[in-house]
């Protein structure tokens, strides 16, 4: 009896041994990022907040295309596509067997639905232009869709791979800002206001990583904490340059230092004396010295740039010289435009580039006799007063969307430019296929608003992304608002 009791425990030993030994050997299947701002809500085809995007792009909801870690236009949920050689007509074949995440299956008929919904007149979409070109959505049967533009846009097929492009079901569509309803790998949880959101995969196959949290800590010092205290595993945009060093140093952590989108610009109201005056807005530009901004706010991490344009694209100009920092020059214009006490307002969001950088500005600007008054504000107040409602002087927000250019041919767009010339060439840039002549147009464009010191223009964001050594799959660079995880995993 003893003898078999004492080969019952063994066996039991060794079972237990061999389960703890299989559950070590199984992947990590679990996530946590630490991402700086909450978003507002979760619809991306209703919002202009980087933060929606940042969550749910390619994870939770899909478009006809996808924009790649690399900024090339990938397939999603269109396999291929067609187009006619006028450049008016795109057929597309919709990929089979996809349904939402609530049961209900994707078609044509969801395509025209969220394309149509997008530019629709009474469309909240904050991304509208991207759908300006569009004539018609039709659907051809099931699984063909055929897009029919009232002119050329050889930008079409990038277009429809922003998250403002997503495709959203006529079921579900109303309620996707609090409980959001997709076609990707991941579907939505739980969110904890003020905490964290939540997706889990969306069916037995698909990532590798099964759940992943997104986690809000928007204080740049509580980041660095989280990552060293192991409450979260990565950061993909890390608002701490100061500890890039150290966490280079650390063995715990890999951190991958790459580019984004983001053009870091001094905003002005254009409209609002005396703002509406170029000679002021040059003698601002004329103030700036970005390099200290650069090194003062961002730790050194930043690229110089002269106009809003990103410096990794083909098509940048260097217009850096076009205003260096004069200050004699500054005072000058200011004196010619007969502002001797200046004062004006500048209304900060919280990220730090905004936060640390203001502060340098405002002190810069002084050298040059303009008094800053500098007012803090958060995201939603920003978007009230200066996106919406153009209650400004100046502010600085990186403008975080790839190759938006056109933005400068907006009717009434929070910086209030409007010039029949620009608005000329982004028709002609509109009208054109061809890369070259794409280029040229576009280094015309940068000229212009650089000329016409729309705004001053500061530094390109870097990415710094850290996370967990063993961590694969995360995007190094930015070439749209997200942080995909469809394709992370642990090794």
């Amino acid at each position: 009896m003893l003898k078999t009791m004492r080969i019952a425990a063994a066996i039991a030993v060794a079972s237990g041994l061999a389960v703890l030994a299989e559950a070590q050997a199984q992947p990590k299947a679990s996530l946590t990022i630490g991402l700086t701002l909450e978003p507002p809500h979760l619809d991306p085809t209703a919002g202009a907040a980087a933060a929606i995007d940042e969550i749910v792009y390619a994870n939770l909801f899909e478009g006809l295309t996808r924009i790649d870690e690399n900024g090339a236009v990938q397939p999603q949920l269109a396999e291929s596509w067609d187009v006619s050689d006028d450049g008016l007509v795109y057929t597309f074949t919709l990929k089979d067997g996809v349904v939402f995440h609530d049961g209900t299956g994707f078609d044509a008929d969801d395509v025209v639905f969220s394309l149509d919904r997008a530019r629709a007149d009474d469309s909240v979409n904050a991304q509208k232009p991207l759908f300006a070109a569009i004539d018609a959505v039709d659907a051809v049967d099931a699984r063909t869709v055929r897009i029919t533009l009232s002119r050329p846009e050889g930008r079409l097929l990038f277009n429809l791979g922003w998250g403002d492009a997503v495709i959203v079901a006529p079921e579900s569509a109303a309620n996707n800002k609090v409980a959001p309803i997709g076609t990707g790998p991941y579907k939505f949880d739980r969110w904890v206001r003020g905490s964290q959101i939540r997706l889990v995969a969306s069916g037995d196959d698909g990532p590798a990583i099964r759940k992943v949290t997104f986690r809000f800590v928007p204080d740049p010092s509580a980041q660095v904490a989280a990552l060293k205290a192991g409450d979260i595993d990565a950061v993909s945009n890390l608002q701490a340059p100061e500890a890039v060093l150290a966490l280079q140093a650390d063995p715990n952590f890999e951190v991958a230092i790459g580019s984004t989108e983001g053009e870091t610009i001094l905003s002005m109201n254009n409209t609002r004396p005396p703002l509406n005056d170029i000679r002021v807005r040059q003698a601002i530009a004329h103030a700036i010295d970005r390099q200290a901004i650069i090194d003062g706010a961002m730790f050194g991490f930043g690229t110089p740039i002269g106009t809003h344009f990103a410096p990794h694209h083909p098509a940048y100009v260097d217009l850096l010289e076009t205003y260096p920092r004069d200050l004699v020059r500054a005072r000058a214009l200011l004196a010619d435009a007969g502002q001797s006490d200046l004062k004006l307002t500048l209304k900060l969001p919280p990220p730090i580039y905004a936060r640390r950088g203001g502060e340098i500005v405002a002190a810069q600007l002084k050298e040059a006799g303009i008094t800053v008054e500098l007012i803090p504000v958060e995201w939603a107040q920003w978007l009230e007063q200066v996106f919406r409602g153009t209650d400004y002087d100046l502010t600085i927000v990186s403008h975080t969307e790839p190759l938006d250019i056109d933005i400068y041919a907006r009717d009434s767009y929070y910086f209030n430019y409007d010039s029949p010339d620009f608005k000329a060439l982004m028709t002609r840039l509109n009208n054109a296929s061809d890369p070259a002549v794409r280029n040229r147009i576009l280094a015309d464009a940068q000229r212009m608003i650089t000329g016409d010191a729309v705004n001053t223009y500061m530094f390109q964001l870097a990415k710094l992304g850290v996370w967990r050594k063993g961590l694969k799959g995360m995007w190094r660079n930015a070439p749209v608002q997200a942080t995909d995880v469809t394709g992370v995993r642990w090794e």
